[in-house]
């Protein structure tokens, strides 16, 4: 899969309220209350990541699960971090 383009990422980014161009990633802080709340909701990302076979970086900082997501074998954003990203936006 092709690395998208800087428009193209800002028109898509527009698209995905709160997810932000980080470098060549994209990424989004969810706040989750508390440390179990934001490792539960890490722990809902396991399975869209798996069927995509597309993973995420995770930070955890107590109540606060930052997510960062970039096609590191294609070397930056692509569609597919977009279609990940559309899917946990659902699961928040």
């Amino acid at each position: 899969m092709a690395p998208l383009g800087d428009a193209e990422i800002e028109a898509r980014l527009a698209e995905h309220p709160g997810w932000e161009r980080d470098g060549a990633a994209i990424r989004k802080s969810f706040t989750r209350g508390d440390f179990v709340g934001s490792v539960n909701f890490v722990q809902t990302l396991v399975g869209p990541a798996e069927e995509m076979n597309h993973h995420p970086d995770l930070e955890i900082s107590w109540d606060t699960v930052t997510v960062s997501l970039c096609t590191h074998s294609d070397g930056g954003v692509t569609a597919a971090d977009f279609e990940l990203a559309a899917k946990i936006d659902a699961l928040a």
